[in-house]
């Protein structure tokens, strides 16, 4: 198997729904998915991945896990050397946790460099002062994993930037971006200091959105700045603020910020008033950097979602090649979440508008949709639902097909379909395409893992693009 390049996913107008024929390509014929490796738990190995996979040149993947080890796992699964063979797994690197000011419990995926330094951030640990549930457990950190200078010898991680107070930002989470320039951006759930709506267990602000610059000499500290602070949406307000920003941020060629937030926007009774962590049913935003240095850079919502059209993205975004974005609600008109698309303003629109490309209907297409979508260069869409099949929580890989022409509808096609132990079941990360259209991505339950004293502890998992890369026979149904 050769693994020579990747494709992965790098967003308040009118907004229009579209109907869609819904396509489903059966599961077993074609494409065929391969558990790499299980979690077994324990202090001896990860449990439960936090983010999906990312390979360097050589063809490894790597993660992290929230459990397993002392506080968390940062891992490498090398590809076999003949085929048949076993994937290898080594922990690069296991979290101390509280007392040691490491970070605890990675709370997403990774990035790498050209060097092969992996960038991540964990939910809290660090040497902040955060406190949860009256405990000290830290706001949280950015982390640098370095590659041995020498073979065999062992990786290195850095500590890049502790969040000292919530006030910085608490609790990040997702994955991080870079920028031209080698700045680091990223998003805390809670933190801050603007917003009483969101979560009191985490000090009630509603999450921030920062920027980390890299030292101007070598050993010096990073530096954050607060790009934006969320403030939410008082009950029963129609519009406001976003809260609880998710992550998986992009960034334009104008160096322009997009994401989503989990809550705030609409907030009104019956909609979307009510939740467990905030209220509202999120919004899309858009920063944009000041015009001179020094400045602040100024936050728009380019949609907010009421419920009929989404509710509830819980991952970040794409950008496709015309700059319109595309993404998931978790949450939608049924309870089972949609794919949707943002179109951006023309000389004739004013507006970012949006159209919706696919509704899940909690049954044989999946329902809950945890993570984004990514393209491949031919410009299909593939994602993931967290459960499936009227909510046995084994979750779908999905891909959703272009129209050939604009006034036509996008295809959707499930291309597998998660069984649980042995196999893996609710895949809630992003997904990476190798050259050969494989899709590689991770599951946080299923598997034979034993030692996470709930359940299974999760999988890493391939599935098998048909030759042709996907020209499989679809079969037609009909959403009711």
């Amino acid at each position: 198997m050769t693994h020579k390049k990747r494709f992965s996913g790098l967003a308040h107008g009118s907004w229009l729904l579209v109907a869609v024929l819904s396509l489903i390509v059966p599961a077993s014929a074609e494409w065929k998915e391969k558990v790499l490796y299980s979690f077994q738990g324990g202090t001896n190995d990860g449990a439960v991945p936090a983010g999906g996979v990312v390979f360097d040149n050589q063809g490894n993947l790597y993660g992290a896990t929230t459990g397993g080890g002392p506080a968390g796992t940062v891992f490498q699964l090398r590809p076999p050397a003949q085929n048949g063979d076993p994937w290898t797994e080594t922990l690069i690197y296991q979290f101390q946790g509280e007392g040691s000011k490491d970070g605890s419990a990675p709370n997403g995926g990774l990035i790498i460099d050209a060097a092969g330094n992996l960038y991540g951030v964990t939910a809290y640990g660090g040497a902040g002062d955060c406190l949860l549930l009256g405990a000290k457990v830290g706001c949280g950190t950015v982390y640098q994993i370095s590659p041995p200078k020498q073979k065999g010898g062992a990786w290195t991680r850095t500590i890049l930037y502790s969040f000292p107070t919530a006030k910085q930002g608490y609790l990040p989470n997702g994955n991080l971006v870079f920028d031209s320039a080698g700045n680091l951006y990223g998003a805390t759930v809670f933190g801050g200091t603007r917003g009483t709506t969101c979560d009191n267990f985490y000090g009630g602000q509603c999450g921030v959105i920062f920027e980390l610059s890299p030292p101007k000499q070598k050993g010096g500290k990073w530096t954050e700045k607060l790009l934006y602070e969320f403030a939410g949406v008082e009950a029963g307000h129609s519009f406001g603020d976003g809260a609880s920003p998710n992550g998986g941020l992009v960034l334009d060629g104008k160096g322009l910020v997009y994401g989503t937030t989990y809550y705030g926007g609409n907030n009104v009774k019956g909609e979307c008033q009510g939740g467990t962590a905030g209220t509202g049913c999120g919004i899309v935003f858009e920063l944009t950097p000041p015009s001179q240095k020094g400045g602040k850079w100024t936050k728009k919502v380019l949609h907010q979602f009421d419920g009929r059209d989404g509710a509830n993205s819980s991952a970040g975004l794409a950008f496709n090649g015309n700059g319109n974005v595309f993404g998931t609600t978790f949450a939608g008109p049924n309870g089972s979440g949609l794919v949707f698309e943002l179109r951006k303003p023309s000389t004739r629109v004013h507006s970012w508008t949006e159209i919706v490309l696919h509704v899940f209907s909690d049954g044989n297409d999946g329902a809950g949709p945890a993570a984004g979508v990514i393209f491949d260069p031919s410009g299909d869409l593939y994602g993931t639902t967290a459960t499936a099949t009227n909510r046995s929580a084994q979750g779908n890989v999905f891909r959703i097909r272009p129209p050939a022409r604009r006034s036509g509808s996008w295809t959707f096609g499930v291309l597998y379909t998660f069984t649980g132990n042995p196999d893996g079941a609710q895949p809630s990360s992003p997904l990476v395409l190798d050259q050969s259209g494989n899709i590689y991505g991770t599951t946080m339950d299923g598997g034979t893992g034993t030692g996470c004293g709930y359940g299974a502890c999760g999988t890493v998992f391939e599935v098998l693009a048909p030759a042709g890369c996907g020209n499989a026979q679809l079969a037609e149904w009909e959403l009711n």
